[in-house]
């Protein structure tokens, strides 16, 4: 294997009513004063907010509540946060629902100890000293960033999307509730299953030489993934199935399946321009781009997309002709996204062809206004980004 530092230090609990467990956990960590960060109505609806509040105050807990996270979250709403934080005395984040509500939480919990605008460090161009504690009750088995390191915005001041990894975005403890997804509409889950799946094979598909354990992981994940998001899709109130799907999407993650890979990430770069300009779904973006980037990519590793197909799919190899169950891999992949509902490309995402001036715009703004190259297993350039964005425009 090749050399890597593993570090994941979130607690995870995971069980029935694990959400009534909040407010003994936060005291643990010395917190005193909460700010609940959550999306929209659904948390309320479903009484999920009445245990948390329920849970805080049985501990003697303050707090203070702020809603309105949304796909795609929104750097004014993180701005709020940190005003709101700063003013009241908050010392602990709490971020309740989706992928977007943490990853906002996550973005809240940089900026109230930072001197300047939070979006500065999203920019890279101020490092973080410190942040204040967090941690999560997920609704969504999707993004992972219950235990991940990472966290991405929406700047809606020219709809910038972008994502900043650092130690500090480790929530202290997540809980895990597979009963919290019983409710979520089918569209939902679909797209957490591609996250999860496009989590695991932006690391699995990318140079790293032999990882046998690290691949074996990632396959065992996506097979998981595979099974039993098409069980959740139609038994919502599958526990079993929940339960496998929502420790995949914590796995996917915690670059657990990625130990010594470089990773790719170019799906999730030009996936990000795509719901940047659109506001589309994340986990529909990432199905609707990446069978066009991985015909123009899979030439440059023919046999890694055969090992995909034969491990993942249970395909045969093609001993003679790999290039053809590489090949094989792609279309069952597309076909599987085609299954949950999902778009396999940029006119099924938006409901019409995107314009050349809109793709050579987010070719642009994918290199960081020419400033960067994606991905790994092939580096792209703005060309190659603007050749996949017009593959997947067909």
């Amino acid at each position: 294997m090749n050399k890597f530092e593993f570090y994941s230090p979130t607690k995870v609990i995971f069980e029935k009513d694990a959400e009534q467990r909040v407010g003994s956990e936060i005291k643990k960590w010395g917190g005193k004063k909460v700010l609940i960060h959550y999306g929209g109505s659904s948390a309320k609806k479903s009484g999920l907010l009445d245990r948390v509040e329920a849970s805080l105050r049985k501990e003697n807990m303050d707090y203070v509540m702020l809603g309105g996270a949304q796909p795609n979250p929104r750097l004014s709403l993180v701005r709020e946060g940190i005003e709101l934080c700063r003013k009241t005395g908050v010392d602990f984040i709490l971020g309740v629902g989706g992928g977007s509500a943490i990853d906002s939480a996550k973005a809240i919990a940089l900026g109230v100890p930072y001197e300047g605008d939070v979006w500065e460090i999203y920019e890279g161009k101020a490092v973080p000293k410190t942040a204040l504690p967090h941690c999560n009750i997920i609704t969504l088995a999707a993004t992972g960033t219950e235990t991940s390191a990472s966290s991405v915005i929406t700047n809606e001041e020219g709809w910038l999307k972008k994502g900043y990894n650092c130690e500090f975005n480790r929530p202290r403890f997540t809980l895990l509730n597979p009963e919290l997804l019983y409710t979520l509409p089918p569209y939902q889950t679909a797209c957490g299953v591609v996250d999860i799946m496009m989590h695991t094979m932006d690391r699995y598909f990318s140079p790293g030489g032999i990882n046998e354990m690290t691949d074996r992981i990632a396959e065992a994940v996506l097979r998981t993934t595979i099974q039993y998001g098409a069980v959740c899709m139609k038994e919502p109130e599958n526990y079993e199935a929940r339960s496998e799907i929502l420790w995949a999407g914590s796995l996917s993650h915690n670059t657990l399946t990625g130990l010594g890979r470089k990773g790719d990430w170019a799906v999730h770069q030009m996936e990000h321009e795509l719901s940047g300009k659109y506001d589309v779904a994340h986990g529909a973006g990432l199905a609707a781009i990446w069978g066009a980037w991985a015909r123009y990519v899979y030439k440059e590793d023919v046999m890694r997309f055969a090992r995909f197909g034969v491990n993942v799919w249970n395909l045969n190899l093609n001993y003679e002709n790999p290039e053809e169950t590489a090949l094989a891999a792609i279309e069952v992949t597309t076909d599987y996204f085609c299954s949950l509902g999902m778009p396999i490309n940029i006119p099924e995402l938006i409901g019409r062809k995107a314009t050349e001036e809109e793709m050579r715009e987010m070719a642009v703004k994918c290199t960081f206004f020419g400033n960067r190259t994606i991905g790994g297993i092939k580096v792209l350039g703005e060309e190659d980004i603007y050749n996949i964005y017009v593959e997947s425009n067909k």
